[in-house]
């Protein structure tokens, strides 16, 4: 036979195994390459030399090798969905304490490198625990999605909104100095107390006090949080009542 012919596969002689993986076998001509002689190769074997026994191997082989991908992108949906989850509150779609805070030790770093200004506001619902006396946790927890869902739509997508535990909230303003983060503290007041919240047969406005830090040069992220905090409850003692 000459170099460049193929030799016909005589499918009486196959066993009904062979018959079997034949689908398979037409997924490995996939692999077909033509080598410089234009002799046909499957995986760089000739195919006048692939017998019955070797082409069985090369379908055993791919239908390893398609497992184990398909083993890996299942793995890898898996991790993504895993950390996705251990960051998230697990009551509202924010970051929960230990991401938020994970997240504002990169960026006050960030910040202390390249001179970068970040700041960092601190809310608290003031008439939080009277909700939950009032109207029952159910209604709590509907105060704290409102929160939260307000918070995203009043950021950038460049900071992160985080709720520390309770009813405290964080915002990470990314590139914003003293008086950004204080206007932007007075909006997000004015967005969480602006509207009117039904739960079952009741309605409440939410309350809320918002405390402004900007990172200064040897700050650490605790400290910020700190001074974030204690910002929100002199605004707090302040605060006329209601």
């Amino acid at each position: 036979m000459r170099i460049g012919e193929t030799r016909p596969i005589d499918h009486t002689r196959l066993s009904r195994r062979e018959h079997g993986a034949s689908n398979q076998y037409q997924r490995a001509k996939s692999l077909v390459v033509q080598a410089p002689e234009d002799t046909v190769s499957i995986m760089g074997i000739p195919e006048a030399e692939i017998t019955p026994r070797v082409r069985s191997a090369i379908v055993s082989l791919m239908e390893e090798v398609d497992g184990l991908r398909q083993d890996l992108d299942n793995s890898q949906r898996r991790i993504t969905f895993l950390e996705r989850l251990a960051d998230q509150d697990t009551l509202v779609p924010v970051a929960n304490r230990r991401a938020f805070v994970r997240e504002l030790t990169r960026v006050v770093a960030f910040g202390e490198r390249y001179n970068e200004p970040t700041s960092l506001i601190y809310l608290d619902i003031n008439n939080f625990k009277a909700i939950n006396q009032d109207f029952g946790f159910t209604a709590g927890d509907e105060a704290l999605r409102f929160v939260a869902n307000t918070l995203l739509d009043q950021v950038r997508e460049s900071d992160t909104v985080g709720r520390l535990g309770g009813d405290e909230f964080g915002i990470i303003l990314w590139r914003t100095g003293k008086e950004g983060a204080a206007l932007k503290a007075r909006e997000l007041a004015i967005a969480v107390g602006g509207e009117t919240i039904r739960h079952n047969a009741h309605s409440f406005i939410l309350r809320a006090t918002f405390g402004a830090a900007t990172f200064r040069p040897g700050f650490s992220a605790s400290q910020l949080m700190d001074a974030a905090d204690q910002a929100m409850q002199e605004n707090k003692a302040n605060a006329q009542p209601d």
